[in-house]
């Protein structure tokens, strides 16, 4: 899976982290692929806003889930971060929700929406 990588782009300050068609199945190959840029970009998000959006991805499982708490971590540990997720499938939605992790972390409909919620 070497040479697929998220979409990185800035939007009102915020950095988007944008999960194309290519990632429809997270698996751990393809999370094993993008895991350092995402945690990387997270980081480095100045300010520290970041948004995943998952508007391909039609199935994640606990690794990814662990990646979406330490981008969270890198985010909410610095004065003015958040961390916010976009475009989830419906069987996406339901596993956060299981999982109680939409009362933890922002969700929005669409990039835009997020955009609008995080921006500077």
């Amino acid at each position: 899976m070497a040479g697929i990588a998220p979409k990185i782009e800035k939007r009102d300050g915020v950095t988007c982290i944008c999960l194309g068609s290519e990632f429809e199945n997270l698996d751990e190959q393809i999370l094993e692929s993008i895991r350092a840029l995402v945690l990387d970009t997270a980081a480095a998000a100045d300010p520290p806003r970041v948004i995943i959006d998952m508007q391909y991805t039609r199935f994640f499982g606990s690794s990814f889930i662990e990646v979406l708490f330490r981008v969270w971590n890198r985010t909410n540990s610095v004065p003015g971060g958040r961390f916010a997720i976009s475009g989830l499938s419906p069987y996406c939605l339901e596993v956060l929700e299981v999982t109680h992790l939409d009362k933890l972390w922002e969700i929005h409909g669409s990039l835009e929406e997020a955009v609008a919620a995080l921006k500077v």
